[in-house]
């Protein structure tokens, strides 16, 4: 199939998909550029179309993915003014795709015994979501909860922030006065940091798992969460910083668990 006018149908329907109230509409989302495509063709998502610049092809880099997926994604060539009106880089990828939504299930995270799990409550910055799953993913958390208020997961910023990682780890959208009170009932310990904290990072016993929770960029963990939390680690500091920004400071508690965890 090709398709070179902008005013084409179909082309509208993937453009609307830049925003969030069309991607929650139609239950899908736009990934852009040969890596993200290629995770989630190696992560068998379900892919509704793979759109390529009808000059240069598909991507060499995409055909041994493409050979090995098994999902049913139709393959659509485009010209540039195409590329161009749907996505949101600067210069446009030779390559997108349009993904359907998969959100995670509580069930499926509460089924793994002694697991580290991320929960944001409240960050707003794309980059810093992003950034969150790939640690997780890269420090072998088993999911992530992302709480109402948070930065659009599918928001091609996040996404991009991601590197990929959005494909391996599982991502369930929820609201934390309803998700957390459950884990709590099965058993599952929630920690935070806090600076009146008086355990360090570095002696709190993630060997035994542990949701960590992550707030706002600016003012923590909401009010109702910081009553769920039962447990406050201190991440120590030499220099004169007075913290650290909320990707980082996740990615410390998510490092130090996995030491422990695989290390020790």
């Amino acid at each position: 199939m090709e398709i070179l006018s902008t005013q084409n149908a179909r082309v509208k329907e993937w453009a609307s998909l830049l925003d969030k109230k069309h991607r929650d509409k139609l239950n899908k989302f736009i990934i852009e550029g040969i890596h993200l495509v290629s995770e989630a063709l190696r992560s068998d998502w379900d892919i509704q179309y793979i759109v390529y610049d009808t000059e240069k092809g598909i991507p060499a880099e995409l055909k041994e993915d493409i050979a090995a997926y098994d999902g049913g994604a139709q393959y659509v060539a485009v010209s540039q003014a195409v590329l161009e009106k749907c996505t949101d880089t600067r210069t446009p990828q030779p390559v997108f795709a349009i993904v359907h939504k998969r959100n995670a299930l509580l069930s499926s995270l509460l089924k793994e015994d002694s697991a580290i799990v991320m929960v944001l409550d409240g960050v707003q910055d794309p980059g810093n979501v992003g950034t969150i799953i790939r640690s997780a993913d890269a420090s072998g958390a088993k999911g992530i909860v992302l709480g109402k208020g948070c930065a659009d997961l599918y928001n091609p910023k996040t996404i991009r922030s991601t590197m990929g990682s959005l494909f391996h780890v599982p991502v369930l959208e929820a609201d934390l006065k309803e998700v957390l009170p459950a884990a709590k009932e099965q058993g599952v310990k929630l920690v935070s940091t806090s600076l009146q904290a008086e355990t360090s990072c570095y002696e709190y016993d993630f060997r035994s798992g542990g949701w960590i929770v992550i707030g706002n960029e600016g003012k923590g963990i909401s009010a109702e969460t910081a009553e769920l939390v039962e447990e406050h680690v201190l991440i120590p500091m030499q220099g004169q910083a007075e913290s650290l920004n909320a990707a980082m400071a996740a990615t410390v508690l998510l490092f130090e668990g996995m030491r422990q965890r695989t290390l020790m």
